[in-house]
């Protein structure tokens, strides 16, 4: 896919189009690019048409301009989606992508078909407490990076991937990632707890790997006591970015979860079982 990027926007994005059929926009994990979503990208190839950004700062979008920040994203995706003349679109976000697919179903919930969310959690019910603990955490690998990017990737690797073969994918990567972009993320938090969840014209599943980073199973847990309607997968040999750990399963999901929502869909999807997967 070539890289593509509008006037006065910083978000370099990729498109596979192959006609009449759905869109998929793809949204990565914080400190890596839209590569890591190369196996969903040729398992659905043939399927959907594929959009994928760079997240502001990561990736081909680093020509950005004086203001520009990550809460900016919805925005500058919905010019894409006006550009490209998608009406509607499924949207995948994994870890980072979580958050901004949320802002985006917040701000444009009638450009949404469906939303899946991974390795994330709820955006507009998060607790204060777990906001603080997880933006302490985020700081000690922030200084981590501002001493040396490679014992931030070398770290990184291991919190955001479970097996081998990912986290060599995560940490190829991640070692790109220029420090200067951590100035970006700063207003992430303008994103947390602004929207009230009203109801939902999408399906929504979340989920995350058995062996995410500390305290994401409990994030999805409460995610599912505020949204009860909400499909929930527990990937069982997966880490944070489950994509990566378990690809061929985690397509399967996306396949069945994708094939099970009406043309005209509204609301849920009723009896969705998204096995081999435990649900939660």
């Amino acid at each position: 896919m070539k890289p593509i990027r509008l006037d006065n926007s910083p978000i370099t994005y990729y498109v596979n189009r192959i006609g009449q059929a759905e869109w998929v926009l793809f949204i990565h994990a914080a400190f890596v690019d839209h590569n890591m979503f190369q196996t969903q990208f040729e398992y659905f190839k043939d399927q959907y048409n594929i959009l994928a950004i760079d997240i502001i700062g990561h990736g081909q979008s680093i020509h950005t301009q004086k203001g520009d920040m990550i809460d900016k994203m919805s925005k500058w995706i919905f010019d894409i989606l006006t550009t490209e003349s998608i009406d509607k679109i499924h949207i995948l976000g994994v870890s980072l992508g979580a958050v901004l697919a949320q802002d985006f179903a917040n701000r444009y919930p009638c450009a949404v078909k469906s939303l899946a969310c991974f390795g994330g959690y709820d955006i507009n019910n998060f607790d204060a407490k777990m906001k603080n603990q997880n933006s302490a955490k985020q700081k000690l690998m922030m200084l981590k990076a501002l001493v040396s990017v490679k014992w931030f990737a070398k770290a990184n690797k291991k919190i955001s991937t479970y097996t081998l073969q990912a986290q060599n994918e995560f940490y190829a990567m991640n070692i790109r990632f220029p420090k200067k972009s951590f100035m970006y993320l700063a207003t992430l938090n303008r994103m947390v707890n602004k929207y009230k969840t009203g109801r939902r014209n999408y399906p929504l599943l979340i989920g995350c790997g058995k062996y995410g980073i500390p305290m994401e199973l409990e994030l999805i847990k409460a995610w599912k006591r505020s949204e009860p309607d909400c499909t929930v997968v527990l990937f069982e040999h997966a880490g944070h970015c489950v994509n990566m750990d378990v690809p061929q399963e985690f397509n399967k999901t996306m396949e069945g979860f994708w094939r099970r929502i009406p043309k005209s869909c509204c609301n849920l999807i009723q009896g969705f079982d998204p096995c081999p997967h435990r649900l939660v």
